[in-house]
């Protein structure tokens, strides 16, 4: 069955909030074996809102409506379904007494407006709200199925979970079942060039690749009368692509990231850490710091934004940073020797670049950055030069970093 997702509110459009309520139904919709082929955002305006729903009925079985669920009278969600389907709007004594309840508890005064929120299309399902004021409401029309859910994301998540998910259930019948091989240090026209054969041929199941900064994801997904025939059919492509992409594939778990697959890889051959950071300004340090368990590993971070700091901090010669300059590949072997001897860890990275937007030069333009790993007395340098803004840039080095440091301590292990 087709479902499509009908986000109402102006503050969207306003960009006044970020529209999390869409990415999450479009997921677990897909996980309940739904195809979406249209979101749509609408502001609070009655005839607007009346033409995406229309339009929606005519391309989609199912419409889930999120926001304009509300007391006030820019909230027109249930009062444009109603009309579009010929339904009065009758009162639920159950949500009215609900309602009564939960301000008597807050001791707050009810408005009259207030009672808006129990009027419900006659003959639809209330979905009762254990979080908010304002119930879900599920409506059979003769050809559509439709559901409207309040906006908070702390009202939508869990009756959704609760109350949406046993409908969805008993509407669609197959199931969607997906896994992610993630990729660091392969581009993402280059990781599409190796798959190229595989894209042309898929059917069920697909292979979708997403670009993330420095990485690539390749999200293989089929569906099936069950989810053991789908783990089925998506289980050979995934061996495939970690057969063609080998140790550049880190996980094909969505809950782990690179800086988290870094920190188990240490933590499994019992290596420690340290860093020493430049443009990055410590970011680094945080991505890793951010993973829980990352202490058994991560010994210290440096920020040595300075010649003089990097000088006093991690004993970089001078000479180096006169005849080489801060940003090389001679400063960043330095600054990763410097942290090893400081800290005693059995890995360093080091990070030295020109993040900008000032402070390129021809020789050294924007962008242009160095990192160095060492480990086991040999240091592996790259240099690179990333595009973007300051904040891209740093984003940039931080994965790369990780990537490097990933492959150098399994080029270690290999030994």
């Amino acid at each position: 069955m087709v479902v499509e997702l009908i986000s109402v509110g102006t503050e969207i459009l306003l960009g006044n909030i970020v529209n999390t309520n869409a990415a999450y139904l479009a997921e677990k919709c897909a996980e309940a074996g739904l195809s979406c082929y249209y979101q749509t955002v609408v502001g609070d305006n009655m005839q607007r809102l009346k033409e995406s729903i229309e339009l929606g009925m005519s391309r989609a079985d199912i419409l889930i409506l999120s926001g304009g669920l509300g007391p006030t009278q820019d909230d027109l969600t249930k009062e444009a379904v109603a009309e579009l389907l010929n339904l009065r709007l009758v009162m639920d004594d159950d949500t009215r007494e609900r309602i009564q309840e939960i301000f008597e508890k807050r001791n707050l005064e009810i408005t009259v407006n207030n009672w808006k929120q129990a009027l419900i299309p006659e003959g639809a399902t209330v979905l009762d709200n254990a979080n908010g004021t304002a119930p879900g409401i599920y409506v059979k029309a003769e050809k559509n199925h439709i559901v409207l859910l309040p906006g908070p994301p702390n009202e939508l998540i869990p009756m959704f979970e609760e109350k949406v998910v046993p409908i969805l259930k008993q509407l669609e019948t197959s199931v969607i079942y997906s896994r992610t091989v993630k990729i660091c240090g392969v581009g993402e026209s280059k990781a599409e060039t190796i798959i190229m054969d595989l894209m042309e041929l898929q059917e069920n199941p697909t292979i979708a690749p997403y670009a993330k900064t420095g990485e690539v994801h390749l999200r293989v997904t089929a569906k099936a009368d069950s989810k053991e025939e789908a783990q089925k059919k998506v289980s050979p492509i995934v061996k495939e692509l970690k057969a063609r992409f080998g140790d550049d594939v880190y996980t094909t778990d969505p809950t782990v990231t690179l800086e988290k697959s870094v920190i188990e890889l240490l933590k499994k051959h019992d290596l420690t850490l340290a860093t020493a950071e430049s443009c990055t300004g410590g970011l680094l340090s945080a991505r890793l710091i951010n993973v829980e368990g990352a202490s058994k590993v991560f010994k210290a971070g440096m920020v040595t934004y300075s010649n003089k700091s990097k000088r006093k901090i991690l004993g970089v010669k001078k000479p180096i940073l006169t005849k080489f300059g801060a940003v090389s590949k001679e400063t960043a072997v330095s600054m990763a020797k410097g942290i090893l001897s400081q800290t005693q860890a059995d890995v360093s990275v080091a990070i030295t670049g020109v993040a900008g937007p000032d402070g390129g030069t021809e020789n050294k333009p924007v962008g242009l950055v160095y990192i160095a790993c060492c480990i086991d007395g040999i240091t592996t340098t790259n240099e690179y030069q990333f595009s973007g803004n300051r904040s891209k840039i740093r984003e940039s080095s931080v994965v790369a970093a990780l990537t490097l440091l990933r492959k150098c301590v399994m080029k270690e292990l290999k030994k």
